[in-house]
């Protein structure tokens, strides 16, 4: 099943942050191959999805966070929920695990 993928204001501002410095281009294309991942299935076996209990999405909706990088010292983390719209998802954020 595939999925149209929306960006919060957070989200659009992590991805064009990765964008703007050469040095995060590895991250970056990660961050882009996991998003486009998303897009056609959201367990795919790289993303390791699962839920995330730490926050609530837009509405108090369930967040879920998909791995774009792994085993990688401050690797990259996707959160984001099921859209309003059925077969949409909206990305809350992209951000380097602590």
């Amino acid at each position: 099943m595939s999925f149209k993928l929306y960006l919060s204001k957070q989200a659009d501002s992590d991805l064009h942050a990765l964008a703007e410095h050469p040095s995060m281009d590895k991250r970056l294309k990660a961050v882009r191959k996991a998003l486009g991942y998303l897009e056609v299935n959201v367990r795919h076996p790289s993303l390791h999805t699962h839920k995330f209990s730490g926050i609530k999405g837009i509405n108090g909706a369930e967040v879920f966070e998909a791995y774009a990088e792994n085993n990688t010292s401050n690797a990259f983390r996707i959160f984001w929920q099921y859209g309003i719209e059925k077969q949409a998802l909206t990305v809350l954020g992209i951000v380097a695990h602590p």
